[in-house]
């Protein structure tokens, strides 16, 4: 290919990275997360030109946001960081099996700089507007600052869990205290001593919460709407043993995170709880209490999530735990869930959340039996009252799956808005397209996850990469997805709800914000499915797409 033909932003000769004259890029990439670091990375190293916006003031997306007290890793911490570098893994110590927010913002930070990719990030940088323009095959991105910058390709690498959604209470506007979203936490400590403290929400935030800041504040409040079925995570130093364990298995490990449909390294068992004694199960839901983190899930009975016998044992099992840490027998059968088996929601993994309840400053008020009526100057007003708080913490969760996505003010082919395209639930093919959208790519968004959300997350990435580098080496500058591949795609996603765990009323379907239409949000066929379908693509020269140079009628 002469130099005149070549697609806009190829390297060069010497490898070196440009624009062309009007100073379009080949890449904008939106987002200094797990996912957009990772595009961002690949770009660089393709020769792509390429620029990443990002709204904060520094990388790590959820863990730059989330900076509350004992905000950590449920993931194992070795498994959610990346693995296309083994110097990376070598030069890299992670202290806990599941770090803390510090540790996991130092690490965003250490890929960045050993990388230099923080010359290609926009900090500061929010987006407007996103819109498409059809005889030029580019995309315009307008931040709200006012600059504007013009790519071939957008990647919107915005996140699943970004958004956060506070619950429209009357008269959250009067109160005279401090409030904070877990997920819009400040960056200078909040002094708790001796405050009076509200928290709204036991997802896994607030369970997180509760023990950190149990014996700083004067009194905590904790207002629960459904209880969940909260286990340890059991956290530990990694040993110096482990240490030396992962640095030399780098191949093993990463081949087996790159194919585990958990993408954990945990190891599935193949045992069904109903082909041993009642006996036997005791024993085992004993060591998986003790188990760490998603191993309660990914290495319990094979059948624990669809045997109801099981599950519900199971469940016995661990309400006859709460029961035995929580002294006050009316607290305690708040905190035991009564509306679904283990798995029916996200479950939490807590560290010192049950025994927190203990303390005589910390009270659990259920929403189920007396509702907030209104926050007033003062505090909280439910049915039985009002109660007085210096501070209000909103650990009410997000706008799942579409939440960032329908706020990029994205505008596709014949000025189609991305959100009204979406108005019914998300529309994609393999999670990280839409038809009518050209150049347009979304990893780690709707329809991509169902287990470690890097690892999902990092298979949509390298897909993009490698679609990216197909249209670059056949002279490309479009690429669309097909109407019939998203509509093969999206069907087998609404119509998979029996393959997931999970109930419609969690946020998984988008049950918790107001307005937003419940449909399915994650990838209930799992990541064997997704990986699959790439490979399929990819072996049929990615025929589920249409490429062709701007202006012209795709072939």
């Amino acid at each position: 290919m002469s130099e005149s033909t070549k697609a806009p932003g190829t390297a060069d000769a010497s490898g070196g990275r440009r624009t062309t004259d009007d100073g379009l890029l080949d890449l904008v990439v939106v987002g200094a997360g797990v996912t957009g670091i990772h595009q961002l990375y690949r770009a660089r190293e393709a020769g792509f030109s390429v620029k990443l916006l990002e709204a904060g003031t520094g990388v790590g997306g959820t863990w730059y946001w989330n900076r509350y007290p004992e905000a950590r890793f449920d993931s194992e911490s070795y498994t959610y960081g990346y693995l296309f570098s083994q110097e990376l893994w070598d030069e890299w110590e992670w202290t806990e099996h599941y770090a803390g927010q510090p540790e996991i913002e130092r690490y965003f930070n250490h890929v960045v700089d050993r990388f230099d990719l923080r010359s290609d990030i926009l900090f500061g940088t929010r987006v407007a507007a996103a819109v498409y323009d059809e005889d030029s095959g580019t995309w315009t991105v307008t931040a709200e600052d006012g600059r504007t910058l013009r790519t071939r390709f957008l990647v919107a690498a915005t996140g699943v869990l970004s958004v956060p959604f506070v619950p429209d209470i009357a008269g959250r506007a009067d109160f005279r205290g401090d409030q904070h979203h877990t997920a819009r936490w400040p960056k200078t400590p909040i002094d708790f001593t001796g405050k009076r403290v509200a928290l709204i929400g036991t997802g896994s935030s607030g369970v997180q919460i509760v023990p950190a800041i149990a014996d700083e504040v004067a009194d905590l409040t904790v207002y629960q709407l459904k209880a969940d079925w909260v286990t340890p995570l059991n956290n530990r130093p990694i040993t110096a043993e482990e240490q030396a364990d992962l640095k030399a298995d780098f191949e093993r490990i990463r081949a087996t995170l790159e194919t585990s449909p958990s993408g954990f390294l945990h190891e599935i068992n193949p045992q069904s709880g109903a082909d041993v004694s009642a006996e036997e199960r005791q024993e085992f839901y004993e060591r998986i209490w003790n188990s760490p983190g998603f191993t309660k899930l990914t290495e319990h009975y094979r059948d624990m999530t669809y045997n109801p016998v099981v599950n519900a044992e199971w469940c016995d099992f661990m309400a006859a735990k709460i029961r035995g840490i929580v002294t006050d027998p009316e607290t305690a059968e708040k905190l035991v869930p009564k509306d679904g088996g283990y798995g029916a929601r996200r479950p939490p993994f807590g560290t010192g959340y049950f025994e927190a309840y203990n303390k005589p400053n910390v009270s659990l008020v259920s929403l189920l039996d007396d509702p907030i009526v209104r926050i007033t100057e003062d505090g909280i007003e439910t049915g039985a009252g009002l109660r007085e708080f210096d501070i209000i913490i909103w650990g009410t969760g997000y706008d799942f799956g579409t939440g960032a996505l329908n706020r990029l003010g994205v505008r596709g082919a014949g000025d189609l808005p991305l959100k009204e395209y979406w108005a019914d639930g998300p529309r994609t093919y393999l999670g990280v397209a839409a038809a009518g959208f050209p150049n347009l790519f979304f990893p780690g968004g709707p329809h991509g996850a169902l287990g470690n959300n890097p690892r999902y997350a990092g298979d949509q990435v390298e897909f993009v990469h490698r679609t990216l580098l197909h249209a670059r080496d056949h002279g490309h500058d479009v690429i669309a997805v097909k109407a019939a591949a998203e509509k093969e795609w999206t069907d087998l996603m609404n119509s998979s709800d029996q393959m997931s765990i999970f109930q419609k009323s969690s946020y998984f379907y988008g049950s918790n914000i107001p307005g937003k239409a419940v449909s399915q949000l994650l990838n209930p066929t799992g990541r064997w499915k997704l990986q699959e379908l790439i490979r399929e693509v990819e072996e049929n020269d990615y025929a589920t797409f249409d490429f062709s140079k701007a202006g012209d009628t795709p072939a």
